[in-house]
């Protein structure tokens, strides 16, 4: 009973702190469809947060089977701080649509910071969803937040964060 208990506290200390939501699994997805990826929303004090994320989520994308990637054009003026209104959001959706693509994929950034404190540990909270372009619904979801240790690189946090996410994306 006390190893056991050890066990599961080794277990989470060495895995630091996340808690992730997704879903559903096993959508459907059309083979060999071509994907957007569309901006995500700031909601952070941190500048290109937004920008941060798409440029890990990218690769991650790719390992996931999503070979048929393009990326939307970014609105003007987003040079800091990124435009998550709805307006830019439906805009990109529309450029995807024209362009071809079956899939988009979006969200927020809810969390990116290095926590105040004397460890500084890192913080990321992210959003992600999967809309199908043709009927516009989102057929994927998943959301998540994962705190690292103070010597841990934010977008390496971010990284196993988004790693997590994705793991409930199939695509053939």
């Amino acid at each position: 009973m006390f190893k056991s208990l050890i066990l599961c506290l080794l277990t989470l200390v060495l895995t630091g702190c996340a808690v992730v939501s997704k879903g559903p699994p096993g959508v459907p997805f059309e083979k060999g469809a071509r994907w957007a990826l569309l901006p995500l929303a700031n909601h952070t004090e941190t500048p290109q947060a937004g920008l941060r994320a798409e440029a890990i989520l990218e690769p991650l994308l790719r390992r996931h089977g999503v070979t048929q990637l393009i990326h939307a054009p970014r609105a003007e003026g987003d040079a800091l701080f990124e435009a998550g209104d709805r307006k830019s959001l439906a805009d990109a959706r529309r450029w995807a649509g024209e362009q071809g693509a079956r899939y988009a994929i979006t969200g927020a950034v809810d969390e990116w910071r290095y926590k105040v404190g004397v460890d500084g540990e890192p913080a990321v909270g992210l959003a992600l969803q999967v809309i199908d372009l043709r009927s516009g619904a989102v057929v994927w979801s998943a959301v998540g937040g994962r705190s690292g240790w103070s010597r841990e690189a934010l977008s390496a946090v971010a990284q196993k964060l988004l790693g997590e996410l994705l793991d409930g994306l199939v695509v053939p």
